[in-house]
């Protein structure tokens, strides 16, 4: 059998690598491949066998897939063979609206990505609230199967307090600092209408942060895939660029904190259940005119929004006192959120490219023609 796993474009990560990691681990007779990107091939264990992303080799190894598993789209020119299957993770639960729903996207963008659409064979949802606003979103008529999320499970597994130690030993991070991780996303007329290579506006005041927070917390700063080029560190900042980590999963297990604006961050974070705290200093834009909401964040998020980098401050400093008053509305996004990421999101999907001996898990189309027997 050949596999081959494609995460954000050409990186290790995210749920591909989980049921990659979950399938060499059960000794599965199989051929994995991984789609690299160039600047990103040396960040791949040397084990791991990578092909060029977008290369002739590229295109070869996905024509020659039994099984393809991504987490996003696969935007290139490629003919899917009959008998192939194609497991689409997606890569989170969406406060931001995508694809059809969107309020906009360059022109010709959304029909080309249909052609990968088209090739689908099943499509995971994190949970029952995104499963009708993914159908709708990407147009599926296949089945979409409510299983959580497989990059998820390492933040309930008991490996997690090992991984935490490790990661910030490896980030330089002491016992007794507070971990900000702060994980804004992308801003579709910053990546779409580029003024320039570093044009990524960082809304925090850190003279602020250093002064009033002192080395009594750093900064981690992970942007999103989409712009991880667009900001340079000044040597000497309160800020630890953390964008080259292989894996954010492990950043959720080494930060005590997490800052973000609308992220899908928001979600997989709170399977940690420790407090996090939401920027949003360009709301009304961001939800109005650039890309649109599914829910109202006001209503849903589990601490009030934050407009100004004062207050983001000091609601760090007050941290404690603010998670312990809003505890109620964490444990509503939490229910509502994260009720399938029980640690075993890697197992249900695995039965469902592999069913014997293996959990079923809650789909919302019924009868096995729905599953995927390889």
């Amino acid at each position: 059998m050949n596999i081959v796993y494609s995460a954000f474009r050409g990186h290790f990560s995210d749920s591909p690598r989980a049921i990659y990691e979950a399938l060499l681990e059960r000794g599965i007779d199989a051929t994995h491949t991984w789609l690299a990107a160039p600047h990103l091939a040396g960040t791949f264990p040397a084990d791991v066998d990578t092909v060029e992303f977008g290369s002739p080799e590229c295109i070869a190894a996905l024509e020659g897939a039994d099984l393809v598993v991504s987490n996003d789209h696969i935007p290139l020119d490629w003919e899917k063979r009959p008998g192939t299957t194609y497991l689409q993770t997606w890569h989170g639960t969406m406060l931001k609206r995508i694809h059809n729903d969107v309020l906009w996207a360059p022109e010709g963008r959304l029909a080309y990505l249909e052609q990968d659409i088209a090739r689908w064979d099943l499509l995971l949802s994190p949970n029952a609230a995104s499963t009708d606003r993914l159908r709708k979103a990407f147009g599926f008529t296949g089945p979409i199967h409510e299983t959580g999320l497989p990059r998820n499970d390492l933040l309930s597994s008991p490996e997690r307090d090992r991984v935490r130690a490790a990661v910030r030993a490896d980030l330089g991070i002491a016992d007794d600092q507070k971990a900000v991780l702060y994980t804004p996303t992308w801003r579709d007329d910053l990546v779409f209408n580029k003024t320039g290579p570093q044009d990524f506006e960082f809304a925090i005041d850190l003279d602020d942060f250093a002064k009033r927070l002192g080395d009594d917390h750093v900064l981690l700063l992970r942007l999103h895939n989409m712009v991880m080029d667009r900001l340079e560190i000044t040597d000497g900042s309160a800020v630890r660029d953390v964008c080259s980590h292989p894996d954010i999963r492990d950043l959720y297990l080494a930060a005590d904190l997490m800052v973000t604006d609308y992220s899908s961050t928001m979600f997989d974070f709170a399977i940690t259940g420790k407090p996090q705290l939401f920027y949003t200093y360009d709301l009304e834009y961001f939800r109005d005119e650039l890309r649109g909401f599914y829910f109202d964040l006001a209503e849903a998020a589990p601490t009030p929004l934050l407009r100004t980098s004062e207050e983001l401050v000091s609601a760090i400093a007050d941290i404690d006192r603010i998670a312990a008053e809003n505890a109620d509305r964490y444990a509503r996004f939490r229910e509502t959120f994260t009720h399938l990421e029980d640690g075993s999101a890697t197992e249900r999907v695995l039965h469902l490219l592999f069913p014997t001996g293996a959990p079923r898990d809650r789909q919302t189309t019924e009868g096995d023609e729905n599953r995927a027997d390889l």
